[in-house]
């Protein structure tokens, strides 16, 4: 993805150089890192994400011709243009997250007219921080406006993940779009994916002298559809198994465990069982305003990750324990797995000393570059002019 400029005076400029007028609005909305709960959420487990300063935003002004829409990627320099007639799902190419919201939204029942749109982004790609998310809901968002829709904050989330499964064809849960539609500044988001309650957890990491670093292995994070489908296929055998409508429902793990024959089975069991135990602790935490106590909360989840689930990666175990050694309070892979991130729980004013060990560690090894910053707990979706 190539740099560019993610200020909104600077995105109105390119709008008003693009199309010769000037946009209705700036939206944008926020990629996210999940603070811990990993492989909960089709489980009926528990997450708790928080948004990232890092976002797309989007300058918008409605078409003449309302069944049309024009999306420009500023990072991307392509513009690509599709009609009513266009939106089927299948459709390839990057326009499709665009594309797939006005799908969703219409097959929700409402009209949406065209639009120009000329849209930037921050959110790394291709690093489990929701890049795609972001897309659709700051698109979502913006249409929401130019069209007067009202719909809750949790309608937009849905309609986004039917975008993103349905359209797209990408099997993602609801956690993304509901962290970058939900979230507030200063904030985690503690989220039930079976009733899909959510609950706004204070995360102030500088009132505890703290920060949380994120570090971008640049490993490709090759999650692909066999490997989510065996783990999600394993714990569905699990659950059936032991009489259960998801392991979110089992209460005693040393007797579930008992009753698995297969041992890998049994490590994913354990796995999910127990994180989420530390979702529920690590919300605990928080409540009491001991951030501190989130380490080895972090520690243990990646353990169990690396153990018993499975999914980690040298490049991520590499960041891991390179950030332990180099004085993180405690650190775990973040995100589906196999490549992606790590996040650190740091003394403030560490971030960079640490993210610097860990670049010339993985240039010991061999590995690429990596790319780390500073995550500051930041507000959802919204319009920002």
């Amino acid at each position: 993805m190539r740099e560019v400029s993610n200020d909104a005076g600077a995105l109105v400029d390119a709008f008003r150089a693009g199309t010769g007028r000037q946009p209705a609005g700036v939206w944008t909305a926020p990629g996210r890192v999940n603070l811990i709960g990993e492989h909960t959420d089709y489980n009926d487990g528990y997450v708790l994400p928080f948004a990232l300063a890092q976002r797309v935003l989007i300058a918008a002004a409605p078409r003449h011709d309302h069944g049309s829409w024009s999306v420009t990627s500023l990072n991307n320099r392509s513009t690509k243009i599709f009609r009513a007639a266009d939106l089927r799902p299948g459709m390839t190419g990057w326009q499709a997250y665009v594309a797939g919201i006005v799908w969703a939204l219409e097959e929700a029942g409402h009209r949406i007219g065209g639009a120009d749109l000329v849209l930037t982004s921050d959110v790394p790609e291709g690093a489990g921080l929701s890049s795609s998310a972001a897309l659709q809901c700051a698109v979502l968002a913006t249409l929401a406006d130019l069209n007067d829709l009202d719909i809750a904050a949790l309608d937009r989330a849905k309609l986004a993940r039917r975008s993103e499964n349905d359209f797209v064809g990408a099997p993602t849960g609801l956690m993304d779009q509901a962290a970058s539609t939900l979230c507030t500044a200063g904030h985690a988001l503690f989220f039930d994916c079976r009733t899909e309650a959510a609950e706004q957890v204070r995360f102030d990491t500088a009132s505890a002298d703290l920060e949380v670093l994120v570090l971008d292995t640049k490993t490709p994070h090759a999650l692909v559809d066999s490997d989510y489908a065996a783990r999600r296929a394993s714990c569905e055998q699990a659950a059936h198994l032991l009489g259960v409508p998801a392991l979110r429902d089992v209460a005693d793990l040393d007797a579930a465990l008992d009753q698995l024959p297969d041992p890998v089975i049994r490590r994913r069991v354990r796995h999910v069982v127990t994180e989420n135990a530390r979702v529920l602790e690590a919300v605990d935490v928080l409540r009491a305003g001991r951030i501190a106590d989130l380490a080895p909360l972090l520690d243990s989840s990646h353990e169990s990750m690396r153990d018993d689930f499975e999914i980690t990666v040298p490049q991520v175990d590499l960041a891991v324990e390179t950030a332990r050694a180099s004085g993180a309070l405690g650190a775990r892979m973040t995100g589906g797995g196999f490549g992606g991130c790590i996040i650190a729980l740091v003394v403030a004013g560490e971030t960079d000393r640490i993210g610097h060990e860990m670049t010339r560690r993985f240039a010991a090894a061999g590995y690429g570059r990596p790319m780390h910053f500073t995550a500051v707990p930041s507000a959802g979706a919204q319009r920002l002019k």
